[in-house]
């Protein structure tokens, strides 16, 4: 901890009197060796707005038992949390996360956020139904027109499913050429 966040803190380094919490710094972020760049900087803001809410209730236990004796560490504490604010900003602004405003009013009304991610997924199988839907109605028309054409031109139908069979051979053939590896390798695609 720097000397400008331990004065900050009352000068006793973040523990102590009056319901103070021991102040965690972002040494754990930085040891986080080979973490993903963003992922420590999201890191840094979380932990951030942890500090943030430990001096917020270190200010509250020193306003709820406020008297003249208390005024020195109070105003310590106001600008300890206005540097932590200052520097969660700073910490915020070269993060890129992007939240939808739906999730920030659900919050703001007291919601769950999950009730969003829960409308959206169903959202998104009701729209995948109605996909699928049109899918086996078009396979289905498919079908019924093959059928129809064999029966009225059972040539021009023959030579129609041969062309369609080079073409699926073709689109193989080329599909693994284009997954062979530069030493002779075929590309494997993993399954989950």
């Amino acid at each position: 901890m720097d000397s400008s966040q331990n004065t900050a803190l009352g000068g006793n380094g973040g523990s102590g009197g009056n319901g103070t919490l021991i102040s965690q710094t972002n040494d754990m972020t930085a040891s986080a060796a080979g973490a993903d760049d963003s992922m420590q900087k999201l890191n840094q803001v979380s932990n951030s707005i942890q500090k943030t809410l430990g001096l917020i209730h270190q200010l509250y236990l020193t306003v709820s038992t406020f008297n003249a004796a208390f005024q020195m560490p109070l105003l310590q504490r106001i600008n300890g949390l206005v540097v932590e604010l200052d520097n969660m900003v700073k910490l915020a602004e070269k993060c890129n996360i992007q939240v939808p405003m739906e999730v920030v009013n659900l919050i703001d009304d007291g919601k769950n956020p999950d009730e969003f991610t829960k409308d959206v997924i169903n959202s998104c199988i009701a729209k995948n139904q109605i996909t699928k839907g049109k899918t086996d109605v078009l396979k289905s028309l498919r079908k019924h027109l093959l059928e129809e054409l064999e029966q009225n031109f059972p040539d021009e139908v023959e030579t129609f499913r041969e062309s369609r069979a080079a073409a699926a051979a073709e689109l193989k053939r080329q599909a693994q050429a284009q997954s062979a590896l530069s030493n002779g390798d075929v590309r494997v695609k993993s399954e989950h």
